[in-house]
């Protein structure tokens, strides 16, 4: 049996599912497109029951592919629970009442129950489930309230015989209904209602974001690197160290294997990031670099999201946004990217159409600088003073904001306006913050570590014959006469693919003047992203959308590089 959670965006749905189901989940997309949706299971009659927690949707007419797969999605569910925000109970009733016409079987969990209490809204239970003629349950989906009789009424649920109504007179029967079972009292306004007020006001909610974006900007950089620092560099270094070094010497030491399995290394020590064998970079770059950004980044994602203050910063940048043909949600992969670029990508499936996807996908990889790049960047060109470093930054600022006008214009497809619930600010619930966390970094380590893998095997053996040396080779006149820098550092470049923190350390000796490290910077922060970004990029935008954007990253770069050069040098 096949239980749907259905619902409209931040109604607790997510909760909901969580504390039906527990941590036991699967996450996956469905089929033919990228939007996500995520599966558990409950005893329900004595037998395993699957629960499916449906895209959030306002409406069964759909306006976006995430309403359209979850329309699709009703055809496959034997009962609905249809979870329904009480302290918005008129417009939640416009997609019961479509929910009702399918004649499916279902319950309804009126949630968010405790909030009626605190607005001044008053509900008769008894007269609501008379007028729509199904079970309903009031529930708390953070504290766990009313999640048994949930459950105990699934055998109950019904399938009234309601007949199909166009919009006009379904809007009529809503009205009805909230007539007849809802009346409002009047209340002062909460110190909650007050910060809900200011976060989405021009200058206040400015301010706000502000503070929230650098907070969590520095938080995680801070969680990240002690993780790193503290628990990964230990591991790999400690315990994993050995073991390679045991098992090169089994190896010989050298030779082809030996150099795709183990990669490069001393006879004492392992550069982790530079040996690039699949039992040293391939494991150390997605683990121990990759994954406590991820970490970090959804932990402090989950709060936001729990907490009711991810719709306002939505709303908050959408102006700014839709002069690229996005909305206001795409500015949390763009800040995602910041930390590192995988997750960013990652990020940019909760966006409503294909051209957002690729537009953001675009922008990240070639404007967003991930945090090591960054650290190399305060390091190295900061050491020839500030002002260079605030040149880099300004640079990709302006190259962000330019390309994505450009964008705007030349992608084609569907332009959604940003139409988003803004829920009421609630103290996030840390089991469920922890459980979607979990669920997060299932996905990340299943999709993109076995993916990045086979990577590193193929970049590996074309490295080992020399192929990346040729491709220096072939490409130097352009970087010594466009970009200015000398041939030496045509090798730096071609790292980058690998790492583009190790490529910027690579300048390093080569003596360069302040303006030609900038150029060098700019160019290897906007040139094709890192392996593990590359292979994200393959797996979110397809084989086309790929070379479209990395066509638009090399374009791009030697383009800023050249204009920098000019300029500069």
């Amino acid at each position: 049996m096949k239980i749907l959670l259905v619902g409209n965006p931040n109604v607790g749905k997510s909760v909901v599912f969580s504390r039906l189901t527990g941590v036991h989940v699967l996450s996956s997309n469905y089929p033919g497109t990228t939007v996500g949706y995520t599966r558990g299971f409950i005893r329900f009659k004595n037998e395993q029951s699957a629960v499916i927690d449906v895209p959030g949707t306002y409406t069964l007419d759909p306006t976006c592919e995430a309403e359209k797969v979850a329309r699709d999605m009703l055809e496959e569910g034997d009962v609905i629970i249809n979870v329904v925000d009480a302290t918005n109970l008129e417009r939640n009733l416009y997609l019961t009442f479509q929910l009702l016409e399918r004649n499916i079987p279902m319950v309804i969990a009126l949630n968010l129950w405790d909030e009626t209490k605190h607005r001044g809204v008053h509900i008769d239970l008894d007269k609501l489930r008379e007028e729509l003629g199904v079970p309903i349950i009031p529930t708390v989906a953070v504290t766990g309230e009313g999640m048994k009789q949930l459950v105990d009424a699934l055998p109950q649920a019904e399938a009234p015989a309601h007949t199909a109504r166009n919009s006009e007179e379904r809007w009529k029967a809503v009205g009805h209904v909230i007539d007849q079972v809802q009346h409002i009292t009047h209340r002062h306004h909460t110190w909650r209602e007050r910060i809900s007020d200011a976060s989405v006001r021009p200058l206040s909610g400015g301010i706000i974001a502000f503070a929230v974006l650098a907070g969590i900007f520095l938080g995680v950089r801070f969680i990240s690197e002690s993780i790193i620092q503290y628990a990964m560099d230990p591991l790999f270094n400690r315990l994993w160290a050995p073991v390679i070094l045991r098992l090169s010497d089994l190896m010989g030491g050298s030779g082809l294997l030996h150099d795709i399995i183990v990669g490069s290394i001393g006879s004492s020590e392992i550069n982790f990031v530079e040996s690039f064998g699949l039992l040293t970079s391939g494991l150390y770059v997605p683990f121990a670099m990759v994954l406590p950004y991820i970490l970090s980044f959804y932990l402090a994602l989950g709060i936001l999201e729990d907490s009711g203050y991810l719709p306002r910063l939505a709303v908050m940048v959408d102006t700014l946004m839709h002069r690229f043909g996005l909305h206001g949600y795409a500015i949390i992969p763009t800040m995602l990217g910041f930390g590192c670029n995988v997750p960013g990508i990652m990020a940019s499936r909760v966006l409503e159409s294909e051209r957002e996807r690729f537009i953001v996908a675009t922008l990240i990889s070639i404007a967003v600088p991930c945090a090591s790049l960054q650290a190399m960047i305060f390091g190295l060109v900061g050491a020839r003073g500030g002002r260079y470093v605030i040149l880099v930054y300004g640079v990709l600022l302006a190259v962000w904001l330019v390309l994505g006008f450009i964008l705007r214009r030349a992608v084609k497809g569907f332009k959604p306006e940003l139409l988003i619930e803004i829920p009421p600010y609630r103290l996030p619930s840390l089991p469920t913050v922890i459980k979607k966390l979990l669920v997060r970094i299932r996905g990340f380590i299943v999709e993109a570590v076995p993916i990045v893998l086979g990577a590193v095997l193929v970049v590996n053996i074309l490295y080992s014959f020399g192929i990346f040396n040729a491709i220096a080779d072939a490409v130097s006149p352009v970087v010594t006469t466009l970009l200015g820098l000398p041939k030496e550092s045509t090798a730096a470049l071609a790292i980058g693919f690998l790492r583009k923190d190790v490529a910027l350390g690579m300048l390093a000796p080569l003596e360069l003047t302040a303006g030609q490290l900038v150029v060098g910077s700019v160019v290897l922060a906007m040139f094709f992203p890192c392996i593990a970004t590359f292979i994200v990029l393959l797996r979110e935008l397809g084989f086309s959308g790929l070379l479209k954007s990395t066509g638009i990253m090399v374009l791009a770069a030697l383009l800023t590089g050249g204009i920098l050069n000019l300029i500069l040098n």
